[in-house]
């Protein structure tokens, strides 16, 4: 196949277009801003793992890849770090005692809880252990990503703003851009909230989609290095370390709720200070609030057109599906067969 224009360079964009150069696949990125990952991927907690989150729909489907498509990139992309530290959880929302646990799973008392997170002032009585999940820096995943698509032969094209698809004798035959138009067999949009506007003009045509934007809200910390071992997911706390020396924070969103960000985050920081002993140097990076696209009922993953010249990409818990919906995505553009994984995925209409 050729000419397959990827729109928007996040983590899931970034990830299409490379496993399609990887194939062979002549490919165009565009992204809008001066650099891959400015918008909400790189304002992502990115914690990965089979064990994560909520996984609605067609995600769970893909949860049992995560892992395994993530050890296939580190071996690809050296330059790829990922802090695979497992995590801890005792939050409101850990599954009870005696509720089922997801495979690799353990609940561990408060010893075991100290030995893995030796500065928690006050360890809990009971936690949830994830030895295989870890972390990844989404920016630099996503750069990663975009530098071996383009040694696999992809463009790619920075502040190109796309600004409609372009329609050829009834179908899509590429884009319009701020810089000029390019012409594609194939536009897979993975522009998080900006897809549904793209697709208006396609009403007649295209699939329902049902993409919300949800603010979040990610607060970074300096601290001495190893303060936080693992992923800890706490009552009214959840902090990782991205890097050493730096600590990622996300923050919630109460409905209705007037407070200042700033607020918030120097809040949050209370929090991890009341929590960690040797916390005293913490201090406040910075923060910043994006929004995160929110499909109404899982992935959607998919052509919207029947002539299939318009496939969507669109995911919550991004970071976490993106390699494996990357690769699953472009076995479809390449082979034309539907991938099983994805049944649950597609878009409505179609």
């Amino acid at each position: 196949m050729s000419g397959v224009v990827v729109v928007g360079a996040g983590i899931v964009g970034s990830s299409v277009a490379y496993h399609l150069a990887r194939r062979g696949v002549p490919v165009t990125l565009l992204e809008q801003g001066t650099t891959a990952a400015a918008g909400v991927t790189g304002d992502s907690f990115a914690w990965i793992g089979g064990s994560v989150g909520d996984w609605p729909g067609g995600a769970h489907d893909l949860r049992e890849y995560v892992l395994a498509d993530y050890r296939r990139l580190e071996a690809e992309l050296p330059q790829v770090t990922i802090r695979w530290t497992g995590s801890l959880s005792w939050a409101a929302d850990t599954p009870p005692a005696g509720a089922r646990l997801w495979p690799g799973q353990s609940r561990i008392g408060r010893s075991d809880i100290a030995a893995l997170e030796p500065n928690l002032r006050d360890p809990p009585g009971q936690a949830v252990h994830t030895p295989g999940d870890a972390g990844v820096d989404p920016r630099a995943l996503t750069h990663a990503l975009v530098s071996a698509a383009e040694a696999h032969g992809a463009t790619v094209l920075r502040e190109t703003a796309v600004t409609s698809l372009r329609l050829v004798d009834g179908r899509v035959g590429g884009v319009v851009t701020s810089t000029g138009v390019h012409a594609a067999t194939t536009v897979v949009l993975a522009a998080g909230t900006n897809i549904p506007a793209l697709c208006e003009p396609l009403a007649a045509l295209a699939a329902d989609l049902p993409i919300a934007a949800s603010p979040a809200t990610l607060v970074r910390v300096s601290a001495p290095p190893g303060l936080v071992k693992t992923i800890v997911d706490a009552p009214g706390l959840e902090v990782r370390e991205i890097r050493d020396g730096e600590l990622l924070l996300p923050l919630g969103h109460a409905e209705g709720s007037t407070a200042p960000v700033e607020l918030t985050a120097q809040d949050a920081l209370r929090r991890l200070k009341k929590a960690f002993r040797g916390s005293d140097e913490c201090r406040l990076l910075g923060y910043r609030t994006s929004r995160r696209p929110m499909p109404a009922h899982g992935p959607l993953i998919g052509y919207v057109t029947h002539d299939r010249s318009v496939y969507v990409a669109a995911t919550h818990s991004a970071i976490t599906l993106a390699p494996t919906a990357g690769r699953l995505i472009a076995d479809e553009l390449v082979t034309g067969r539907r991938a099983p994984e994805l049944r649950r995925c597609r878009p409505r209409a179609l």
